[in-house]
């Protein structure tokens, strides 16, 4: 029995923190095996066995070097993983963030599915943001002020070759367009097929980044497409686009 002497010794608050460090490195291990981070660890695991080397050598002129690289690199680590930083902070903002004020309801998704169809039927490429419970605002860039209240018409006008808002996204958050023509962060994601462009890549973008919904229309093929959580549903009708916007708001007796 006195080898389990030490548990009497041990309070819960011990326990607490002994969770609490093996969740962060977990963590921290979990974001470099999902990121370019474990081969870039990988590489300075190698330097600092060579730093080692030198030590034990006495090679004082190339552990001097070793001492500086590993200065600067603290440094060139935060810049090299900037956008998975800002991915992961966002993400946890998402868990925390307070709720958009006004939910999407039915006659919005109606009116998107609508102008979603006339644009495709039309090839005419078209970029919309669905805000849920995170605002887009710290993410895109270059947005125009509409504030206006969605309506079939107003999101066709935007997307019209011929506005100078159509070359870029629009924001609805609640039951008004909110923001058009913005720039919204591309997704590096290497599943996506390369008959794709920058579009479809952004819709992505916009939903690893934030819990909104994008529907794209591309202007190439006329094809809707959804993204979801960094996932792309793709040659939907506008049947099938209903039915996933309603789900993923969660729209109930639609």
């Amino acid at each position: 029995m006195a080898s389990f002497d030490f548990l009497k010794v041990i309070s819960w608050k011990d326990l607490l923190d002994i969770l609490s460090v093996s969740l962060f490195f977990y963590g921290i291990l979990y974001f470099l095996r999902i990121t370019k981070g474990f081969q870039i660890f990988k590489g300075l695991g190698l330097l600092a066995i060579f730093w080692l080397v030198a030590e034990l050598l006495g090679l004082s002129t190339l552990s001097w070097v070793f001492e500086k690289l590993w200065t600067v690199g603290l440094f060139s680590l935060v810049v090299i993983f900037q956008p998975e930083i800002r991915k992961a902070l966002s993400r946890l903002g998402q868990k925390t963030g307070v709720p958009v004020i006004k939910p999407v309801g039915e006659r919005v998704v109606d009116r998107v599915v609508r102008a979603s169809s006339f644009l495709s039927e039309r090839q005419i490429g078209g970029l919309i943001v669905i805000e849920r419970s995170q605002s887009v605002d710290g993410v895109v860039e270059g947005c125009v002020l509409i504030d206006s209240l969605v309506s079939v018409e107003l999101l066709i006008t935007i997307f019209n070759p011929l506005s100078p808002l159509h070359d870029g996204a629009v924001v609805i958050r609640g039951d008004r367009v909110v923001y058009a023509s913005c720039i919204l962060p591309l997704s590096k994601s290497s599943k996506l097929p390369k008959k794709y462009g920058t579009r479809h890549r952004a819709a992505l973008g916009i939903s690893e980044e934030t819990d909104a919904l994008c529907v794209v229309v591309s202007e190439e093929t006329g094809e809707i497409s959804l993204a979801v959580d960094g996932k792309l549903q793709r040659n939907l009708d506008p049947e099938m686009l209903r039915t996933l916007l309603i789900k993923e708001l969660r729209i109930e007796n639609a």
